[in-house]
């Protein structure tokens, strides 16, 4: 495993990162499952275990809390708040009302006194930078969180946030955690440069595409992964973006077979590589996708294979754009087209 400063908090964490994303509902997962595949990433390295609030509405928390019981020194744990936790209006964003009630209800969960990272899942542009860094810095100074981040910002908003962190004398971002892979690197372009300007340490999700880049799609079998049964659209070869990744996909799996590397390897190591990069964040639903991606933990790509990669996949390009979940909200919503 390498491992790697998170941005500038001198804190070093593994280049990859164990994602909860699946642990509970969403990946039928058992207490029992989530607690081997916890001493498997941490006997593999991993250091740093990545949750949200949201994920199961709280029972990924919950399922994490249980396994590092005793352990908790040994993690650099990371949960995110912002997005709904049920029906109430309330009940979500980057209000200081919501931060608070949020950050203690994910320290019970997760059954510890304070956070290692806390970061908001999504910019929230109905509040104010203001507001959330205002709150967010008393939590840090309540001894409640170390540090916090951004995930899934759009460029301009991070280096806003920078700046409102500065004007009004308030802690600032200090990661950023955004989608990138070989699929969709559309974030080279304007994200990670930021993002390299500001020192902030990036933690990217899904690097092997929600399953593209597992090795299991391929054009010449029928397309199996849980991801197809709730996201049917991003996965029907008849849309031209599916199509696409299906195309570099097969070119890829080309690619790594002359390296001797599988495409999972290839995918990790090709996020991993990039200098603005600080980790991978993985995340296994069995302990077989666990075993399969920790075997990329050490994995370096030479210049030959990059550049092959790029030429599959040109820099700063991304196959499906509308999958990014960054998209400005004067794009989405037509009012603000038209005032």
């Amino acid at each position: 495993m390498q491992y790697r400063s998170l941005g500038r908090t001198g804190v070093q964490v593994s280049s990859l990162v164990l994602g909860a994303m699946n642990f509970g509902r969403l990946g039928n997962s058992t207490q029992d499952e989530v607690t081997a595949m916890v001493d498997v990433a941490l006997d593999g390295g991993i250091n740093l275990i990545d949750t949200a609030d949201m994920y199961g509405q709280g029972e990924s928390e919950e399922l994490i809390g249980k396994a590092i019981a005793g352990r908790r020194d040994d993690i650099v744990l990371a949960t995110k708040a912002s997005m709904p936790m049920g029906e109430e209006r309330n009940h979500r964003g980057g209000s200081r009302r919501w931060l608070v009630t949020a950050l203690d209800d994910s320290l019970r969960r997760l059954g510890v006194d304070h956070i290692d990272l806390y970061q908001i899942h999504r910019w929230d542009p109905s509040v104010s930078d203001e507001e959330t860094l205002s709150a967010l810095t008393d939590l840090q100074r309540a001894g409640k969180i170390r540090y916090f981040g951004s995930s899934t910002f759009p460029a301009y908003r991070i280096v806003q946030a920078q700046w409102a962190a500065r004007e009004y004398h308030l802690s600032r971002y200090v990661t950023e955690q955004p989608n990138y892979s070989i699929l969709q690197r559309g974030i080279e372009t304007h994200v990670l440069p930021v993002t390299q300007e500001y020192g902030l340490g990036v933690l990217v999700w899904s690097p092997l595409a929600s399953g593209w880049l597992s090795g299991a799609i391929r054009a010449d079998r029928e397309i199996v992964t849980s991801r197809a049964a709730f996201m049917p659209h991003r996965f029907d070869t008849a849309i031209p973006a599916n199509q696409a990744k299906m195309n570099a996909v097969e070119q890829l799996a080309v690619v790594a077979d002359q390296a001797g590397l599988t495409v999972i390897q290839l995918a990790l190591g090709f996020v991993t590589a990039h200098p603005g990069v600080t980790s991978a964040i993985i995340g296994p639903r069995t302990m077989a996708h666990l075993h399969s991606q920790l075997a990329a933990a050490d994995t370096v790509l030479p210049a030959d294979v990059l550049d092959a990669i790029d030429s599959i996949v040109a820099p700063g390009v991304d196959l499906a754009p509308e999958e990014k979940h960054d998209t400005p909200p004067s794009l989405l919503d037509a009012a603000l087209r038209r005032r």
